[in-house]
């Protein structure tokens, strides 16, 4: 049998050169581009930093590596993206950097796989590039993200779509070149029957921001990249239609599974940087005579911390490692991605916290990082489905693998079990007496 958790000498070394590189050319970019678009707006003062980080990562072959050869990436399995990205969540610029940030990364595959050759030539390269920005345009605020209330239309008018309705929170879409818009194309069916994705370019009539909203507060309201728009007879040419109408969410797990899984895989890095400054801070500050690492409370936090991060990190790996095996999102595999994202707020607001703690007034205050993480944890718990959602996923898999008692008490009740176990060893007691 094959068993293994050490990792191929020649790919750590690779590993070895991304933590460096992240911690010492992408981390401080987060002190200097604060805006909230400043990682994924190719208009953004931030965008000419990246330029030359971005060139020595493609000239190392570590770019889009999400990506077969065939469209320029590095065709690498889950396992390795997930190595990479639990240094790359450090910083939130770091995915941009290495061309595999959301949404553009799983739009990048949507078009990779249902889109025209003439929608690849002038999007999809430009996408991989990292020249422009574009938009997954999901949830309806009505809705949120439950498909059933859906409400936003297109319909078929000879060579066109006709689209109308709102949308909620579609991120980047304030500066992205083209949005990928989930819309019900046919009402009397189920919606993961009737629903399409179509795209819409940008600027297209009919098509309005009605404003962009920002997760947590910042200076001035508006200022966010996750828009709320309205389309009002809104037409795009027929074939914008990507993959088979009605068949929108068969679509959209092209990229929703490599996307819950790659949240994960980034919040690794999360926590091992809270864990970095928690633990730093333990043996920096003396309080009541001693330092706080001798402090038992302390030791526990930093304890559990550990365990939790550990145990999170390997289920990440181990799904990962299932995606790599089966080659698709099969139900085993659904199940293991449901239950790492239901896990990922959880995990992260334990230890975050714990973090803060530790640091008292300075973890609260806009003088470390950590305030900024906590603000990212309820989003986590919203983005790419609810965490109820996914404990349902888990819970229902689960459920298949069991079967009802055929009796009236369960097939582990102790009187019943025993007097079989009786049938089967009871002789022995009676040769003893």
């Amino acid at each position: 049998m094959s068993w293994s958790f050490e990792t191929d000498p020649d790919f750590q070394e690779r590993l070895d050169w991304i933590d460096t590189f992240t911690r010492e050319e992408i981390e401080p970019l987060d002190l200097v581009f604060r805006g909230p678009g400043d990682p994924w707006d190719p208009e953004s003062p931030a965008a000419k930093a990246m330029e030359p980080l971005k060139k020595i990562v493609k000239e190392k072959r570590l770019w889009a590596c999400h990506i077969g050869p065939e469209l320029g990436g590095e065709g690498y399995g889950q396992v390795k993206l997930g190595l990479m990205n639990e240094i790359l969540g450090r910083s939130r610029f770091g995915p941009s950097v290495f061309g595999c940030q959301a949404p553009d990364s799983g739009n990048a595959e949507i078009l990779a796989h249902f889109g025209t050759p003439e929608q690849k030539a002038k999007y999809l390269q430009p996408l991989l590039d990292g020249k422009i920005a574009s938009c997954y345009s999901m949830t309806e605020p009505q809705a949120g993200a439950d498909p059933a209330e859906f409400t936003c239309t297109a319909v078929r008018d000879g060579d066109e779509w006709v689209i109308n309705g709102e949308k909620w929170f579609a991120s980047h879409a304030r500066f992205s070149e083209f949005l990928l818009v989930m819309v019900v194309t046919n009402p009397h069916v189920p919606i993961h029957e009737g629903a399409s994705i179509i795209l819409v370019e940008k600027g297209t009539p009919g098509m309005e921001i009605l404003r962009n909203s920002a997760v947590g507060p910042y200076v001035e309201q508006g200022d966010g990249v996750h828009g709320y728009i309205r389309f009002s007879d809104c037409r795009v040419p027929a074939e914008n239609l990507l993959g088979e109408e009605g068949k929108g969410f068969l679509v959209a797990q092209t990229r929703l599974g490599g996307g819950r899984v790659h949240h994960a895989m980034r919040s690794v890095g999360k926590l091992k940087k809270a864990m970095d400054m928690m633990c730093e801070r333990a043996l920096s500050r003396t309080t009541k005579g001693e330092l706080l690492s001798q402090k038992q409370f302390t030791q526990e936090k930093i304890a559990d911390s550990y365990t939790q991060i550990m145990q999170y990190r390997l289920h990440v790996l181990y799904t990962a490692w299932l995606i790599d095996k089966h080659k698709e999102y099969n139900r085993e595999v659904r199940k293991e991605i449901a239950a790492i994202k239901a896990a990922t707020p959880r995990v992260l607001q334990d230890v975050v916290y714990r973090a803060m703690h530790l640091h008292g007034s300075l973890g609260m205050s806009d003088e470390i990082p950590l305030m900024y993480m906590w603000a990212d944890i309820p989003e986590l718990g919203v983005v790419d489905g609810p965490t109820e959602v996914h404990k349902v996923t888990v819970a229902r898999t689960v459920l298949r693998d069991y079967e009802a008692a055929p009796g009236l008490f369960p097939t582990y009740h102790t009187p019943t079990q025993r007097a079989k176990a009786l049938e089967k060893y009871g002789h022995y007691l009676q040769e003893n007496d």
